[in-house]
């Protein structure tokens, strides 16, 4: 299935004529098949869109991910893959001795490659990437699927982030964690070059995959979820949370009849523990940095500044979020839904500072952080070890996006989605760190998805760009905007 539109005439405010090239989303797009119906937004079949600019035109294509999931879901004509909240069982028609050899090898999961949450390149390869060990390269233009690829046959690892950080020579970063078959569990951080895709399309970029280091469990049977991660010109910031994996019930789910999601819990009573990693020689910064639990999916930015780390993201109090994006649930009017969900965690964007160069002849209970522009401390503990607390920079913001060329480096903007007690976001918000406040962009009957910074050609401010312009109506069906989400939302705007 697919939609190619020109938008142009669709469009609010001008196009600027230097803005060229496409940009490439993903989510979930399909959800039910046949008589059958997933349970969670975040099982949705995968749809790959993407917005060709070319001299103040807009083409919109969309296409379904041609998964393995998608085409026996399909030939099935009924969900017949499980995925992260809705678990699917043998079909009824089969023998008692059928049934039981596939809660045998369901005991060990092989996960589904509906790869529903973003577009990563390693090379110049695109993959469609969810969280599990498969990935499925696409073709950037045409969006066809052009095969899929085991991680499991490059490096050691179950699961993987989708949302890896580059540097400015195109080298890939990534994380990932090895459950099972790959002996002691633990964190792999690796990386692939920029010149690793092979000339003649024949095999995959992962072939040439680097180890950069591993991280053993703080639980052997717990492993920290994890999102996203943190990066800075010298180090990887990986945060490993009290949201954890239960091994056992992942192991069971499907004897139990729970879904996969059910076999995540956040333990408030734990600790949150923050590596760092050199990103050239791989060794871990032997401090042992810790603070109190929470919950986190998205990392802002991190950079490093006069012998400390200095990392953003956004945090919750509880694990909740997930619950908030059962179908049912978003199915609710807004009141209802409002009623349902006021008690959930906010996100909230704060800042941590890491101190490099620890003074050990310190007196315990000494607030090492020696910057001026922050309140977060890391206080040295009796033992050696560096308690942290944050500081907060803004309530209420998720998505984050910013000017991408200041990844890694000291910066003073970010971007997202304001967060309201609605399934449906309405607000876009850019938030100046350095005096704390912030800009709403909202249209009424609009909703915009997260967004994507564009500098203008000669830029020499962080925000500096042309103009914002968006789209006020449906680029997927092309129906007017009263009542449709937008699809993208790019920010060119100096004067938003």
């Amino acid at each position: 299935i697919q939609r190619d539109i020109l938008i142009n005439k669709k469009v609010k405010s001008s196009i600027p004529p230097w803005l060229r090239g496409t940009l490439l989303r993903n989510g979930p797009g399909l959800f039910s098949v046949g008589n059958t119906s997933y349970k969670h937004w975040f099982d949705g079949m995968a749809l790959i869109h993407s917005f060709t600019f070319k001299d103040g035109d807009v083409f919109y294509r969309s296409k379904f991910l041609n998964s393995e999931t998608y085409k026996k879901n399909i030939a099935a004509n009924r969900i017949i893959v499980s995925e992260f909240g809705t678990m699917v069982h043998p079909d009824p028609c089969k023998n008692i001795f059928s049934k039981a050899f596939s809660y045998f090898m369901n005991a060990i999961p092989d996960f589904t490659d509906n790869n529903l949450i973003n577009i990563i390149r390693y090379g110049e390869d695109y993959y469609a990437s969810s969280e599990v060990n498969y990935i499925n390269q696409i073709d950037p233009l045409t969006l066809e699927t052009l095969g899929r690829t085991n991680y499991r046959n490059h490096i050691a690892i179950n699961l993987a982030t989708a949302h890896p950080h580059y540097d400015e020579e195109g080298t890939t970063y990534n994380m990932g964690t090895a459950i099972m078959n790959f002996g002691r569990p633990k964190y792999v951080i690796f990386k692939v070059p920029s010149n690793a895709t092979d000339k003649e399309k024949k095999k995959p970029a992962l072939r040439k995959v680097e180890l950069i280091c591993s991280i053993p469990f703080h639980s052997t049977l717990y492993p920290s979820y994890f999102h996203s991660f943190g990066m800075t010109e010298n180090y990887i910031i990986f945060v490993e949370q009290a949201f954890k994996l239960d091994i056992l019930k992942l192991a069971t789910a499907y004897f139990r009849d729970v879904n996969w999601g059910s076999c995540l819990k956040f333990d408030k009573d734990d600790i949150t523990l923050i590596h760092l990693v050199n990103k050239k020689t791989g060794k871990t910064v032997s401090t042992k940095y810790y603070a109190d639990a929470f919950v986190v999916f998205h990392h802002i930015n991190a950079y490093e500044e006069d012998g400390h780390v200095v990392f953003d993201l956004i945090t919750y109090q509880d694990s909740n979020l997930y619950d908030m994006f059962y179908i049912h649930n978003m199915k609710q009017d807004v009141d209802k839904f409002i009623e349902t969900n006021n008690e959930f965690s906010r996100p909230t964007c704060q800042r941590f500072v890491l101190p490099l160069n620890i003074d050990k002849e310190a007196p315990p209970d000494t607030n090492l952080v020696k910057l001026q522009d922050t309140t977060a401390t890391a206080v040295l503990k009796q033992d050696g070890s560096i308690y942290c607390t944050p500081d907060t920079i803004f309530e209420g913001l998720e998505l984050p996006g910013i000017n991408y060329k200041f990844n890694s480096k000291k910066y003073r903007y970010f971007y997202g989605t304001r967060v309201d007690w609605s399934p449906y976001p309405s607000k876009i918000a850019k938030v100046d760190i350095a005096t704390r406040t912030h800009q709403v962009w909202i249209e009424e009957e609009c909703y915009p998805s997260e967004p994507v910074f564009v500098a203008s050609p000669d830029a020499v401010e962080e925000d500096e760009a042309v103009k914002h312009f968006f789209y006020p109506y449906c680029v997927y069906c092309g129906v007017p905007k009263k009542r449709r989400i937008s699809l993208v939302w790019i920010i060119v705007s100096c004067d938003f």
